[in-house]
Protein backbone atom coordinates (compact mmCIF):
# COMPACT_ATOMS: atom_id res chain seq x y z
CA UNK A 1 0.00 0.00 0.00
CA UNK A 2 1.49 3.40 -0.96
CA UNK A 3 2.22 5.59 2.03
CA UNK A 4 1.79 9.35 2.24
CA UNK A 5 3.46 11.38 4.97
CA UNK A 6 1.85 14.74 5.74
CA UNK A 7 4.56 16.72 7.57
CA UNK A 8 2.98 20.02 8.59
CA UNK A 9 3.47 22.27 11.60
CA UNK A 10 0.00 23.74 11.18
CA UNK A 11 -2.98 23.83 13.57
CA UNK A 12 -4.18 20.21 13.92
CA UNK A 13 -7.63 20.95 12.50
CA UNK A 14 -6.05 22.27 9.28
CA UNK A 15 -3.73 19.29 8.88
CA UNK A 16 -6.67 16.98 9.56
CA UNK A 17 -8.54 18.48 6.59
CA UNK A 18 -5.78 17.31 4.25
CA UNK A 19 -5.75 13.84 5.79
CA UNK A 20 -9.51 13.39 5.66
CA UNK A 21 -10.06 14.80 2.20
CA UNK A 22 -7.19 12.92 0.57
CA UNK A 23 -8.19 9.76 2.43
CA UNK A 24 -11.73 9.95 1.06
CA UNK A 25 -10.55 10.37 -2.53
CA UNK A 26 -7.71 7.84 -2.27
CA UNK A 27 -8.72 5.03 0.12
CA UNK A 28 -5.98 2.85 -1.37
CA UNK A 29 -3.20 4.83 0.37
CA UNK A 30 -2.01 4.85 3.97
CA UNK A 31 -1.67 8.34 5.43
CA UNK A 32 0.56 9.30 8.32
CA UNK A 33 0.68 12.77 9.90
CA UNK A 34 3.70 14.33 11.61
CA UNK A 35 3.71 17.74 13.29
CA UNK A 36 7.19 17.70 14.84
CA UNK A 37 10.71 16.78 13.84
CA UNK A 38 10.94 13.58 15.85
CA UNK A 39 7.79 12.05 14.36
CA UNK A 40 8.58 13.27 10.84
CA UNK A 41 12.13 11.87 10.94
CA UNK A 42 10.82 8.54 12.19
CA UNK A 43 8.07 8.33 9.54
CA UNK A 44 9.95 9.61 6.49
CA UNK A 45 11.79 6.33 5.71
CA UNK A 46 8.38 4.63 5.29
CA UNK A 47 6.92 7.25 2.96
CA UNK A 48 6.50 6.94 -0.80
CA UNK A 49 4.99 10.43 -0.94
CA UNK A 50 5.48 13.57 1.13
CA UNK A 51 3.15 16.54 1.52
CA UNK A 52 4.83 19.51 3.20
CA UNK A 53 6.04 23.11 2.94
CA UNK A 54 9.65 23.89 2.07
CA UNK A 55 9.81 26.37 4.94
CA UNK A 56 8.61 23.68 7.35
CA UNK A 57 11.33 21.31 6.14
CA UNK A 58 13.82 24.06 7.03
CA UNK A 59 12.11 24.75 10.36
CA UNK A 60 12.13 21.07 11.26
CA UNK A 61 15.74 20.71 10.02
CA UNK A 62 14.55 17.61 8.21
CA UNK A 63 16.64 16.18 5.38
CA UNK A 64 16.07 13.33 2.97
CA UNK A 65 19.07 11.13 3.80
CA UNK A 66 16.90 8.27 5.11
CA UNK A 67 14.00 8.73 2.67
CA UNK A 68 14.93 5.69 0.60
CA UNK A 69 11.37 4.92 -0.55
CA UNK A 70 10.41 8.50 -1.35
CA UNK A 71 9.42 9.11 -4.99
CA UNK A 72 7.35 12.30 -4.88
CA UNK A 73 7.24 15.49 -2.81
CA UNK A 74 4.20 17.75 -3.16
CA UNK A 75 4.95 21.19 -1.75
CA UNK A 76 1.98 23.06 -0.33
CA UNK A 77 3.47 26.37 -1.41
CA UNK A 78 5.05 27.93 -4.48
CA UNK A 79 8.54 28.37 -3.06
CA UNK A 80 10.58 25.16 -3.07
CA UNK A 81 13.58 26.27 -1.02
CA UNK A 82 13.95 23.77 1.78
CA UNK A 83 13.14 20.92 -0.63
CA UNK A 84 14.92 21.14 -3.99
CA UNK A 85 18.02 22.73 -2.47
CA UNK A 86 18.54 19.86 -0.03
CA UNK A 87 21.67 17.92 -1.02
CA UNK A 88 20.18 14.67 0.32
CA UNK A 89 17.17 14.77 -2.04
CA UNK A 90 17.68 11.82 -4.35
CA UNK A 91 17.60 12.15 -8.17
CA UNK A 92 14.61 9.82 -8.50
CA UNK A 93 12.26 12.08 -6.52
CA UNK A 94 9.72 14.22 -8.38
CA UNK A 95 8.86 17.58 -6.79
CA UNK A 96 5.67 19.50 -7.53
CA UNK A 97 4.34 22.79 -6.20
CA UNK A 98 1.06 24.66 -5.73
CA UNK A 99 2.05 27.36 -8.20
CA UNK A 100 -0.93 29.45 -9.27
CA UNK A 101 -3.15 29.40 -6.16
CA UNK A 102 -1.59 32.23 -4.16
CA UNK A 103 -2.66 35.25 -6.20
CA UNK A 104 -5.66 36.19 -4.07
CA UNK A 105 -4.41 35.46 -0.53
CA UNK A 106 -0.88 36.85 -0.86
CA UNK A 107 -1.90 39.94 -2.82
CA UNK A 108 -4.48 40.69 -0.11
CA UNK A 109 -1.79 40.21 2.53
CA UNK A 110 0.40 42.72 0.70
CA UNK A 111 -2.43 45.27 0.54
CA UNK A 112 -3.12 44.70 4.26
CA UNK A 113 0.52 45.40 5.08
CA UNK A 114 0.62 48.52 2.92
CA UNK A 115 -2.57 49.94 4.45
CA UNK A 116 -1.52 49.08 8.01
CA UNK A 117 1.81 50.86 7.52
CA UNK A 118 0.31 53.88 5.77
CA UNK A 119 -2.34 54.37 8.47
CA UNK A 120 -0.10 53.25 11.35
CA UNK A 121 -2.66 50.72 12.53
CA UNK A 122 -0.25 49.27 15.15
CA UNK A 123 -0.24 52.65 16.88
CA UNK A 124 -4.01 52.49 17.23
CA UNK A 125 -3.71 48.97 18.65
CA UNK A 126 -1.12 50.13 21.19
CA UNK A 127 -3.40 53.01 22.22
CA UNK A 128 -6.50 50.89 22.74
CA UNK A 129 -5.56 49.20 26.05
CA UNK A 130 -4.63 52.67 27.39
CA UNK A 131 -7.96 54.12 26.17
CA UNK A 132 -5.95 56.94 24.63
CA UNK A 133 -7.61 59.03 21.89
CA UNK A 134 -4.57 59.95 19.76
CA UNK A 135 -5.01 61.10 16.15
CA UNK A 136 -2.68 61.67 13.19
CA UNK A 137 -3.07 62.09 9.42
CA UNK A 138 -3.09 58.88 7.41
CA UNK A 139 -0.78 58.47 4.44
CA UNK A 140 -2.96 57.63 1.45
CA UNK A 141 -2.13 54.94 -1.07
CA UNK A 142 -3.74 57.08 -3.73
CA UNK A 143 -1.19 58.74 -6.04
CA UNK A 144 1.67 56.83 -4.39
CA UNK A 145 4.02 54.49 -6.26
CA UNK A 146 4.16 50.76 -5.57
CA UNK A 147 7.30 49.02 -6.81
CA UNK A 148 6.73 45.26 -6.97
CA UNK A 149 9.88 43.13 -7.13
CA UNK A 150 9.12 39.79 -8.72
CA UNK A 151 6.38 39.64 -11.35
CA UNK A 152 4.53 36.35 -11.34
CA UNK A 153 1.03 35.12 -10.51
CA UNK A 154 0.83 37.04 -7.22
CA UNK A 155 2.11 40.29 -8.72
CA UNK A 156 -0.41 39.95 -11.54
CA UNK A 157 -3.14 39.81 -8.88
CA UNK A 158 -1.66 42.60 -6.77
CA UNK A 159 -1.05 45.20 -9.48
CA UNK A 160 -4.75 45.74 -10.36
CA UNK A 161 -5.58 45.99 -6.65
CA UNK A 162 -2.97 48.74 -6.31
CA UNK A 163 -4.45 50.48 -9.35
CA UNK A 164 -7.89 50.33 -7.69
CA UNK A 165 -6.39 52.45 -4.88
CA UNK A 166 -5.16 54.94 -7.47
CA UNK A 167 -1.50 53.97 -7.24
CA UNK A 168 1.21 54.11 -9.84
CA UNK A 169 2.59 50.56 -10.26
CA UNK A 170 6.08 49.58 -11.38
CA UNK A 171 7.16 45.97 -11.80
CA UNK A 172 10.76 44.81 -11.46
CA UNK A 173 11.40 41.51 -13.18
CA UNK A 174 14.14 39.41 -14.72
CA UNK A 175 11.74 39.13 -17.70
CA UNK A 176 9.97 42.50 -18.11
CA UNK A 177 6.75 42.28 -20.12
CA UNK A 178 3.50 44.18 -20.55
CA UNK A 179 0.84 43.12 -18.06
CA UNK A 180 -2.49 44.58 -16.93
CA UNK A 181 -2.20 46.82 -13.87
CA UNK A 182 1.42 47.84 -14.41
CA UNK A 183 2.30 51.34 -15.56
CA UNK A 184 5.91 50.43 -16.16
CA UNK A 185 8.29 47.49 -16.12
CA UNK A 186 11.97 47.66 -15.22
CA UNK A 187 14.62 44.93 -15.42
CA UNK A 188 16.10 43.46 -12.26
CA UNK A 189 19.40 45.03 -13.28
CA UNK A 190 17.78 48.42 -12.55
CA UNK A 191 16.56 47.45 -9.09
CA UNK A 192 18.32 50.34 -7.32
CA UNK A 193 16.84 52.88 -9.73
CA UNK A 194 13.38 51.34 -9.30
CA UNK A 195 13.34 51.37 -5.51
CA UNK A 196 14.24 55.06 -5.51
CA UNK A 197 10.78 55.66 -7.02
CA UNK A 198 8.90 53.61 -4.43
CA UNK A 199 6.56 54.82 -1.74
CA UNK A 200 5.79 51.15 -1.10
CA UNK A 201 8.35 48.48 -2.00
CA UNK A 202 6.64 45.07 -2.18
CA UNK A 203 8.70 41.88 -2.42
CA UNK A 204 7.25 38.89 -4.24
CA UNK A 205 10.32 37.38 -5.87
CA UNK A 206 11.09 33.70 -5.17
CA UNK A 207 14.12 32.86 -3.07
CA UNK A 208 17.14 31.45 -4.90
CA UNK A 209 20.91 31.96 -4.86
CA UNK A 210 20.33 34.77 -7.38
CA UNK A 211 17.88 36.60 -5.08
CA UNK A 212 19.71 35.97 -1.79
CA UNK A 213 19.89 39.32 0.05
CA UNK A 214 19.10 41.33 -3.11
CA UNK A 215 17.37 43.79 -0.78
CA UNK A 216 20.38 45.00 1.16
CA UNK A 217 22.24 48.13 2.20
CA UNK A 218 22.44 49.58 -1.33
CA UNK A 219 18.71 49.21 -1.82
CA UNK A 220 17.86 50.78 1.55
CA UNK A 221 20.24 53.64 0.81
CA UNK A 222 18.43 54.26 -2.48
CA UNK A 223 14.93 54.27 -0.95
CA UNK A 224 13.09 57.40 0.14
CA UNK A 225 13.11 57.87 3.94
CA UNK A 226 9.30 58.05 3.67
CA UNK A 227 9.04 54.69 1.87
CA UNK A 228 7.73 51.45 3.35
CA UNK A 229 8.83 47.85 2.76
CA UNK A 230 6.38 44.94 2.58
CA UNK A 231 7.91 41.46 2.33
CA UNK A 232 5.60 38.55 1.55
CA UNK A 233 8.24 36.68 -0.48
CA UNK A 234 10.97 34.89 1.50
CA UNK A 235 13.10 36.05 4.40
CA UNK A 236 16.35 35.30 2.58
CA UNK A 237 15.56 37.89 -0.09
CA UNK A 238 16.25 40.61 2.51
CA UNK A 239 19.53 41.18 4.33
CA UNK A 240 18.03 41.39 7.83
CA UNK A 241 21.10 43.03 9.33
CA UNK A 242 20.95 45.79 6.71
CA UNK A 243 17.21 46.18 7.29
CA UNK A 244 17.67 46.52 11.05
CA UNK A 245 20.36 49.15 10.48
CA UNK A 246 18.13 51.03 8.02
CA UNK A 247 15.27 51.04 10.54
CA UNK A 248 17.52 52.20 13.38
CA UNK A 249 18.90 55.02 11.26
CA UNK A 250 15.41 55.90 9.95
CA UNK A 251 16.45 55.42 6.33
CA UNK A 252 13.00 53.95 5.63
CA UNK A 253 9.65 54.70 7.26
CA UNK A 254 8.77 51.15 8.32
CA UNK A 255 8.19 47.58 7.23
CA UNK A 256 5.52 44.89 7.15
CA UNK A 257 7.32 41.56 7.36
CA UNK A 258 5.66 38.18 6.93
CA UNK A 259 8.79 36.11 6.28
CA UNK A 260 12.21 35.89 7.93
CA UNK A 261 15.64 34.29 7.66
CA UNK A 262 14.82 32.10 10.68
CA UNK A 263 11.25 31.04 11.42
CA UNK A 264 9.73 31.22 13.93
CA UNK A 265 11.38 34.62 14.40
CA UNK A 266 13.61 34.28 17.49
CA UNK A 267 12.44 36.23 20.54
CA UNK A 268 15.72 38.15 20.70
CA UNK A 269 15.52 39.38 17.10
CA UNK A 270 15.50 43.22 17.10
CA UNK A 271 12.73 43.31 14.50
CA UNK A 272 10.22 42.56 17.26
CA UNK A 273 11.06 45.83 19.00
CA UNK A 274 10.47 48.47 16.30
CA UNK A 275 7.16 50.30 16.59
CA UNK A 276 7.16 50.91 12.84
CA UNK A 277 7.58 47.21 12.00
CA UNK A 278 4.63 44.85 11.64
CA UNK A 279 5.58 41.21 12.25
CA UNK A 280 3.21 38.55 10.94
CA UNK A 281 3.85 34.84 11.15
CA UNK A 282 4.26 33.70 7.52
CA UNK A 283 0.53 34.20 7.05
CA UNK A 284 0.60 35.56 3.50
CA UNK A 285 -1.03 32.61 1.75
CA UNK A 286 -2.56 30.96 4.83
CA UNK A 287 -6.28 31.59 4.46
CA UNK A 288 -9.67 30.09 5.23
CA UNK A 289 -10.01 28.40 1.81
CA UNK A 290 -6.41 27.27 1.33
CA UNK A 291 -7.32 23.58 1.43
CA UNK A 292 -10.00 24.21 -1.21
CA UNK A 293 -7.45 25.99 -3.39
CA UNK A 294 -4.94 23.17 -2.95
CA UNK A 295 -7.13 20.11 -3.48
CA UNK A 296 -7.53 20.21 -7.28
CA UNK A 297 -3.76 20.17 -7.74
CA UNK A 298 -3.19 17.64 -4.96
CA UNK A 299 -5.78 15.20 -6.30
CA UNK A 300 -4.60 15.48 -9.90
CA UNK A 301 -0.98 14.90 -8.98
CA UNK A 302 -1.84 12.09 -6.57
CA UNK A 303 -3.88 10.27 -9.21
CA UNK A 304 -1.10 10.69 -11.77
CA UNK A 305 1.48 9.37 -9.31
CA UNK A 306 -0.60 6.36 -8.28
CA UNK A 307 -1.33 5.54 -11.94
CA UNK A 308 2.35 5.79 -12.77
CA UNK A 309 1.60 8.53 -15.29
CA UNK A 310 3.92 11.31 -14.09
CA UNK A 311 3.44 13.24 -17.33
CA UNK A 312 -0.06 14.15 -16.14
CA UNK A 313 1.31 15.95 -13.09
CA UNK A 314 1.10 19.74 -12.99
CA UNK A 315 3.57 22.24 -11.50
CA UNK A 316 6.48 19.85 -11.85
CA UNK A 317 9.48 21.79 -10.59
CA UNK A 318 11.88 18.86 -10.45
CA UNK A 319 11.21 15.79 -12.57
CA UNK A 320 12.66 12.47 -11.51
CA UNK A 321 16.05 11.89 -13.10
Amino acid sequence: MPRLLIALTLPPDVTEQYRLRLGRVFPEIAIEVAADREHAAEALPRADMLLTFGQMMKNLKLGFANADKLKWVQALGTGLDGIVDQPTLKPGVTVTSLHGVHGAPVSEAAIAGMLALARDIPRFVRQQPQRHWGRWPAKLLQSKTAVIVGVGVIAEALAPKCKAFGMNVIGVSSKPRDLPGFDRMMPMTELTQAVALADHLVLLTPYSPATHHIIGAKVFAAMKPTAFLTNVARGGVVDESALIEALREKRIAGAALDVFDVEPLPADNPLWSFENVIVTTHQGGFCDIYVDLAMPILTRNMRAFLDGNLRDMVNVARPAA
